[in-house]
């Protein structure tokens, strides 16, 4: 019997790499693991989904009309984990003993919340586990990550 694949999410940076074409190999690796991740237990969070269309519009990257359809089918592809108000608890008190970020420690509990174990971002430390959850690099060394191509091969 097969163990059952590992949930996961996706951090704004590899979404928003995975529409820019002028982040070279980062958008091509991006790209591949947005669409590998469709067919995973990934979900991803409303924060990310919304920093995502903040920040693709805000760059010029692509028109917000364009974002917005984005996110509409990636809200329609993946389950949506949204943050709880033990979420935002969770996010303040690591804010306060300054382990990361608000909004990075948000994003982390309301992944927690909806059962990932695993955080795909180039953001965060490499290996770090924070709040339970697993920070997996993609672009660390050649190549698509090992760790991140594994994850992506569970059904």
């Amino acid at each position: 019997m097969r163990a059952a694949a590992e949930r996961f999410s996706l951090d704004t940076n590899i979404l928003v790499y995975s529409i820019d074409n002028a982040a070279g190999e980062r958008h091509a690796l991006a790209a591949e693991i947005v669409d590998r991740a469709a067919d995973c237990d990934c979900w991803l969070t409303l924060q990310a989904l919304s920093e995502f269309y903040a920040s693709v519009t805000r760059k010029n990257i692509v028109p917000a009309v364009d974002a917005a359809a984005i996110v509409n089918d990636w809200l329609e592809i993946f389950p949506v984990a949204q943050a709880s108000a033990g979420a935002v608890r969770a996010a303040m008190a690591d804010a306060a003993a300054r382990r990361i970020s608000f909004w990075d420690g948000l994003l982390l509990a309301a992944a927690a919340e909806a059962g990932c174990r695993v955080l795909v971002s180039e953001d965060m430390a490499q290996g770090a586990r924070i709040g339970g959850i697993a920070i997996l690099n993609p672009f660390a060394g050649k190549g698509l990550a090992e760790p991140v191509r594994r994850l992506l091969e569970q059904r």
